[in-house]
């Protein structure tokens, strides 16, 4: 076993749990909007559409964040630092993925409410992994030469901005559109690359 194989195993398995929170949380809310439907509760729920865009980018965020890590694989060692690295990394994605839908939607009428109370959380914990990759990756310097390109630059910039705006906005509208704007960069990007 190599040491990549040894560390992604453990990033790998907390990443996946991220995964199943943002399913299980759709599952959930589904779940609870079928149920209200048919038994023809006039106060219905409304699952909106803020959160599951949230869903959408944080699944996306999550794979390019499993992509990094195959692009800094030669890179990995085995060590008590890089174990805690991997942890605290993976962690923090877990707790942003577990806080997108919440555990009780029947205490939301619109999920839309719950968004607007997590979102900048999220956003922030996100803009945290975003600085810690970054620092990691310009301290390798065979990746450091292919990271410093005006592509990488500017959508790296784009990316930062736009979740910032997300958590200096507060209207509806504009959450959807920056919501949109950062799925679109991702899906942009998986298609070039």
């Amino acid at each position: 076993m190599t040491d990549f194989e040894f560390i992604f195993a453990l990033y790998s398995l907390l990443l996946g749990l991220s995964l199943v929170e943002l399913l299980g949380g759709l599952g959930r809310a589904l779940e609870y909007e079928f149920s209200r439907d048919a038994a023809g509760e006039e106060a219905g729920f409304s699952i909106g559409w803020l959160t599951p865009l949230l869903a959408v980018f944080v699944l996306l965020d999550l794979m390019s964040f499993w992509a990094f890590a195959w692009v800094a694989r030669d890179h990995i060692e085995v060590s008590t630092h890089a174990l805690l690295a991997v942890v605290l990394f993976a962690s923090a994605y877990y707790l942003a993925a577990r806080m997108v839908f919440p555990s009780d939607p029947a205490r939301f009428a619109q999920l839309d409410t719950h968004y607007f109370r997590v979102s900048r959380l999220i956003f922030g914990i996100l803009l945290a992994l975003v600085v810690a990759q970054w620092i990691y990756l310009l301290s390798i310097p065979t990746i450091r030469a292919n990271l410093i390109t005006p592509v990488s630059v500017s959508m790296t910039a784009l990316f930062v901005g736009l979740m910032c705006a997300a958590m200096i906005l507060r209207r509806r509208s504009a959450q959807a559109v920056l919501l949109v704007a950062l799925i679109a960069r991702y899906l942009i990007l998986y298609v070039i690359a």
